[in-house]
């Protein structure tokens, strides 16, 4: 392996052209997927002197667009940067030892000829079009600030801190109390004192010379340990959603992510979706309670599974953040959610007083303390908040649309000085629910489907034989029917003389099942055996249809609402797992996001996550968080009574 590189004196543009590494390359690569198609892998490999930032190789798998950089954030893979991803701070050099990526323009001020030709690269910069493999040095310095969220930089002030101090044994002629003794070393705070640092203080000294470390989150004193622990200092951030769960473990000391692993929400078995669940405790005193305790279980498993993973005591991570929509929060907290869902949606709280991680069913430190984001209404929950935190909704000039995807679709507009939200009822097609043949995302799962010359082409998650079809699937498939004009802009499938005049390579796939036509998308057996064939019905058209212009209706009204233009709009996050994976070409082909230029439309990762993260490294985000409830405006669709015409307005796709 190449030693990590300084970075040379830039060359001049000419000479990289003369060699081949700008423009176009002596072996050219195979073209790239078309934007917006299919997922691609990266493999991350640990360099040969690195065995902090990876344990081990990682494949992930991230749309064809994302930057190295931005795939390694997403998923806990720790790339040293202090600029955010802009390409200015030159520290996140990674190099390509398999597939291709061409040259960026900053990457020859970062490295020499030599260093380019052996595939070094700036991870900010390089754009995953294909399969990589990746090799990740070791962080060179340790870092001062930790980036995280979509280019979003935050400087490392964490609420837990930690002083390591040594202390004068007393005598006969000095019997100053314990505590007295400690407070006085750690004058510059000014602390309250929880029980349990009492109880631990006396032994904890006299078992280690009076050398003991302090722990502090915000103003209390929450522990006293023996010896020198300055460096176990963690945290955990939760994204609780209402059907996955994500944890990740951060090192306080460094910033940068230890461990993340995800689950299916424990609640599955009472609904899908929010209005099952509030439901469920509606019909059943003690499902309250049952609710809870999955939630617990849910997050219990998870920080277990991310302490195993990164080698870390339970006892060792004193704060934790819980980002999790109004409806998940109650839940979790074991507060009935009934108001929530019946007019007039009200919320028991915005905000939540002091809670412990034990609140929540974790067994990590005993005094470990839990922040909760706050919810801006019923149905735009804590987790929005934490959206908007990571992606700077109130710090950016340039209008911007925010839309998490899914069964409750939440939508945010907005710069820095004005932003109104609101929720919209999607329903679960996107989770693949209402679908014929849907299911979740998971392998087997087709994900990708492109029409062309008469031809379907798929993609299915894990390379295995399709199983049936989930949301970005769904929405590929719809969008692509009615590219080639298989289904009018009504959402009706057309008649087959139709079809076989306009596509005859596709008109054999047009069937009915019952009484219902659909669409042949995969045989699983002999063709024309609809029993194992997978298929994309009228009904499940009409499904999607329904779903999107619910979306569509959302942010026509909040344009509406501030007095500005859908084509005012300079930039659109999709956020969630779901935003994450669907095409940006397809959601603008059949109306679900306003038609903008596809770059503008971003793919924003879990930012739910990313923002859980940011309050726990920094106290000022933190604040900020707060500060967004008396910034944003919430709009209740329901009280507006041009709804329903706009609604049924929506329903059709673009011409």
């Amino acid at each position: 392996m190449t030693s990590t590189p300084d970075g040379p004196a830039p060359a001049p543009r000419e000479a990289y052209l003369r060699e081949g590494l700008l423009g176009e390359h002596p072996a050219p690569p195979p073209p790239a997927a078309p934007e917006g198609v299919g997922r691609v892998r990266i493999a991350f490999v640990p360099g040969e002197a690195d065995q902090k930032n990876l344990a081990a190789e990682r494949d992930v798998r991230v749309p064809p667009g994302v930057t190295v950089f931005d795939a390694a954030s997403w998923n806990g893979i720790a790339i040293d940067s202090t600029c955010g991803g802009h390409g200015t701070c030159r520290k996140c050099k990674i190099r390509v030892v398999e597939g291709d990526v061409p040259v960026a323009r900053l990457d020859p001020r970062a490295f020499s000829t030599e260093q380019l030709r052996q595939g070094w690269r700036l991870a900010c910069l390089a754009q995953a079009n294909r399969d990589l493999r990746v090799e990740v040095p070791p962080l060179l310095t340790r870092p001062k600030a930790a980036t995280v969220g979509v280019g979003r930089q935050v400087i490392l002030r964490p609420a837990v801190q930690k002083r390591c101090v040594t202390l004068a044994e007393p005598t006969l002629a000095d019997q100053v109390p314990d505590l007295d003794r400690l407070l006085a070393q750690i004058d510059d705070l000014e602390l309250r004192v929880d029980l349990h640092a009492l109880r631990s203080l006396p032994k904890a000294l006299r078992d280690n010379d009076f050398t003991v470390t302090a722990v502090i989150v915000d103003d209390v004193l929450v522990d006293v340990e023996g010896g020198d622990t300055t460096e176990q200092r963690y945290a955990i951030a939760f994204d609780l959603g209402t059907t996955t769960v994500v944890a990740t473990l951060l090192d306080l000391s460094t910033g940068t992510p230890s461990a993340v692993r995800s689950m299916l929400n424990k609640q599955q078995p009472f609904g899908g979706d929010v209005i099952s669940r509030i439901s469920a405790t509606m019909l059943d005193p003690d499902a309250l309670g049952r609710l809870r305790d999955a939630a617990h279980a849910t997050l219990a498993e998870l920080a277990d599974e991310v302490c195993a993973e990164a080698g870390v005591a339970p006892r060792h991570v004193y704060e934790v953040a819980l980002a999790g929509n109004a409806t998940m929060t109650a839940l979790a907290l074991g507060i009935d959610p009934e108001p929530l869902g019946v007019a007039p949606f009200v919320m028991t709280a915005s905000g939540f007083p002091d809670v412990l991680a034990t609140d929540l069913g974790l067994a990590l430190h005993p005094r470990a303390r839990a922040y909760v984001f706050p919810s801006l209404g019923a149905y735009v929950g804590g987790d929005i908040v934490a959206g908007m935190l990571a992606s700077g909704m109130d710090r950016d000039k340039r209008l911007r649309l925010f839309i998490d995807v899914g069964t409750n679709c939440e939508i945010v507009l907005g710069d820095a000085s004005r932003l109104v939200s609101t929720a919209a009822p999607a329903g679960p097609a996107f989770e693949g629910a209402s679908i014929r043949c849907g299911m979740r995302a998971a392998d087997g799962a087709i994900e990708v489907v492109k029409i062309s010359d008469d031809d379907v082409q798929l993609q299915v998650i894990g390379d295995v034989a399709p199983m049936g079809l989930c949301g970005s699937g769904l929405v590929d498939a719809v969008a692509e029917l009615a590219a080639v004009g298989i289904l009018d802009t009504s959402g009706r499938l057309v008649a087959d003389e139709v079809a076989a005049e306009l596509h005859p390579g596709l008109a054999d796939r047009l069937l009915a099942v019952g009484k219902e036509r659909v669409f042949v998308l995969h045989w699983k057996g002999e063709v024309g055996d609809l029993d194992e064939a997978i298929y994309l019905s009228q009904r499940d058209v009409r499904e999607l249809q329904f779903a999107k212009a619910a979306i569509a209706t959302g942010w026509k009204l909040l344009v509406e609402e501030i007095g500005a233009d859908v084509a005012d709009i300079q930039q659109v996050l999709l956020a969630g797992s779901f935003g994450s994976y669907l095409s940006p070409a397809s959601a603008v082909r059949i109306g679900l996001v306003p038609k903008v230029p596809l770059l503008r439309i971003v793919s924003a990762g879990n930012v739910a996550g990313e923002g859980a993260k940011m309050t726990l490294l920094s106290v000022r985000e933190r604040q900020g968080a707060q500060t967004l409830l008396e910034e944003v405006r919430y709009v209740e669709l329901s009280d507006r009574t041009d709804f329903n015409d706009l609604f049924v307005e929506q329903l059709s796709f673009p011409v």
